[in-house]
């Protein structure tokens, strides 16, 4: 199996992403884009996107990247900072780029950025890379 089919393959098989309206937008060489529109269920009671929907989006395309290899990989740190805000019915994009890939460790940078193209959160996340048997 490719890179692009280990991708659609990941995020067709997972029903958090579903439940959360994340789609993948798009799988080149040098990344992985998801995308969703925030709905009312996902905002905290300020009126903006949950940090936690922020998160989840930006580790879903973090997770699908690291993925792509014929290795799994698994989450060991993970960092959010939210730099704008966003709300209902801001389709929100979140673009995973590979920044380390070692034998057993890797890092990503995820920018996730709101309809207008504003830069709203930025994540960086790092992998252990499980030895394949």
């Amino acid at each position: 199996m490719d890179r692009a089919e280990r991708i659609h393959a990941a995020i067709a098989s997972d029903p958090y992403a579903a439940s959360q309206g994340f789609t993948l937008a798009g799988v080149t060489d040098e990344s992985v884009s998801v995308t969703m529109t925030v709905r009312d269920d996902q905002v905290n009671f300020l009126g903006g996107t949950h940090g936690g929907v922020l998160h989840s989006l930006a580790d879903c395309a973090f997770s699908l990247a690291s993925n792509a290899h014929p290795e799994d990989a698994v989450a060991i740190d993970t960092h959010l900072a939210i730099t704008a805000p966003s709300g209902i019915g801001d389709v929100l994009t979140a673009v995973a780029r590979e920044e380390t890939l070692g034998r057993s460790l890797a890092t990503y940078r995820v920018d996730l950025t709101r309809t207008d193209g504003r830069t709203v959160a930025l994540f960086t996340g790092t992998v252990f890379r499980l030895p394949v048997e």
